[in-house]
């Protein structure tokens, strides 16, 4: 039983944690981050990212990966493919918040 709280109390932090990470970020930088959603992911995805070359980001398609997987998708791009890695752009910050904002806040669904 001392383990089932341990993980409890591990999995709370983590999610503490997280929500922290993601308020750091200036309503000023999230505004930024918003308009490259629709201006740079826009360029491929289609600029109401219902696709384009690249497919359409709709909140189920983005809520199939976790946050953090989606948000390594973002930093580090899909070799192989016209999907880049914005990681010299972005800190593994603002690829979470973008990620949670697409899974979450979906511009599709405004």
């Amino acid at each position: 039983m001392p383990h089932l709280y341990r993980a409890i109390l591990f999995g709370i932090s983590a999610l503490l944690a997280a929500q922290a990470l993601a308020s750091d970020i200036s309503p000023e930088r999230k505004q930024e981050l918003e308009t490259l959603i629709y201006q740079d992911c826009g360029s491929c995805h289609g600029m109401t990212l219902r696709g384009g070359l690249g497919p359409a980001l709709p909140r189920e398609r983005m809520s199939a990966y976790s946050t953090d997987g989606l948000a390594g998708l973002i930093l580090q791009g899909i070799p192989g493919t016209a999907m880049p890695g914005w990681k010299g752009l972005l800190s593994e910050q603002e690829a979470r918040w973008i990620a949670e904002h697409l899974q979450n806040d979906n511009p599709l669904e405004h």
